[in-house]
């Protein structure tokens, strides 16, 4: 039905979503951002090292979990033994104080960890934020009403202390990973949830969408064929926002120590006790923590180079601005 009728675009009107020539249109503007450019490298070569975490490792010869007692200064209370913390042929980032594991097998597994645990809570965010953004636009209005107060309340709980709760009490035996990333997505969905049924609102009320109700359509149909399309935009801008703050939720978890628990490696776990080893080895403070530096400021600029892409008044806010410019300068 939307493929045969074509919206005028007018100020104030919100369009579907974008086609072939759409996605084109996504891809110049992103080219056009240097700064979103350098960001996707950056969180592509992450990915890539994530999921390469075996194959480098071996390539080592290390493991992220094996002891190497003899690497450590007991009588220092094992400090690395060498300079720069251990660094050599073998452990290409030192060891580990106290109990000599390798740092680079740790850190590139980390990566899985964190990346893996963030990307998996945005995509539960996503399921249950649209699930209930939609049934509460389209739904009656006790529908609306009650899934909207559900709404609420989720968006006013505090992530951390709700999730520090849940995650005491569940038993240890439960995959500590698939844990996180389920409390962090059950949480974390209210925004998505908002946005979706704003958007969803002024959809429903557009000339295609009464066109494919009048035409038989029933709502499961127009909500698949006619609204997700045009709530993907905003969805999808704010899921590239919402990695890097589930990064650092999952890193702030694992330092309290109630996220992933050893000897799984997690960039927050590491940082849980390099605190103490700063002055004698900062190698172990400042890897992990330059890693989660480097990740959340890629992420976050790649998400903002997204919604500007997504954004169809962008290109012309940028127009405008470069011509006011060009006529004060003249």
């Amino acid at each position: 039905m939307s493929e045969a009728l074509v919206a005028v675009d007018a100020p104030g009107a919100v369009s579907a979503a974008p086609g072939a020539s759409g996605a084109r249109r996504f891809r110049r503007r992103l080219r056009t951002q240097r700064a979103a450019l350098v960001a996707a490298g950056a969180v592509a070569l992450l990915i890539l090292v994530a999921l390469a975490a075996p194959l480098l490792t071996a390539l080592e010869g290390q493991d992220p979990t094996t002891y190497h007692p003899a690497l450590v200064d007991s009588a220092r209370g094992g400090v690395p033994i060498g300079s720069f913390g251990g660094v050599s042929g073998e452990h290409w980032l030192g060891v580990e104080p106290q109990t000599g594991r390798d740092l680079f097998a740790r850190l590139v597994y980390g990566a899985r960890v964190s990346l893996g645990v963030a990307l998996a809570a945005t995509v539960v965010q996503m399921l249950i934020g649209v699930s209930m953004g939609l049934g509460a636009a389209l739904g009656g209005q006790w529908v609306d009403q009650l899934l909207s107060r559900c709404t609420d309340i989720i968006i006013a709980m505090p992530l951390m202390i709700m999730a520090l709760a849940l995650l005491a009490i569940v038993p240890s035996s439960f995959p500590r990973p698939v844990l996180v990333a389920l409390v962090i997505g059950l949480i974390g969905w209210g925004n998505i949830a908002k946005i979706v049924r704003a958007r969803t609102l002024t959809l429903k009320e557009l000339d295609y969408v009464a066109a494919a109700r009048l035409s038989g359509w029933g709502t499961l149909r127009i909500a698949r064929r006619e609204l997700l399309p045009g709530v993907a935009a905003p969805v999808i801008t704010y899921a590239a926002l919402l990695v890097p703050s589930n990064i650092s939720v999952e890193a702030a978890l694992s330092f309290l120590g109630v996220g992933v628990k050893p000897p799984t490696p997690s960039w927050g776990q590491m940082l849980t006790s390099a605190d103490v080893w700063y002055q004698a080895a900062p190698q172990y403070l400042l890897l992990p923590a330059g890693a989660l530096f480097v990740t959340v400021l890629a992420l976050t600029v790649l998400g903002d180079g997204v919604r500007t892409a997504l954004d169809p008044r962008a290109a012309s806010r940028l127009r405008v601005g470069t011509g006011l410019k060009r006529e004060s300068g003249a």
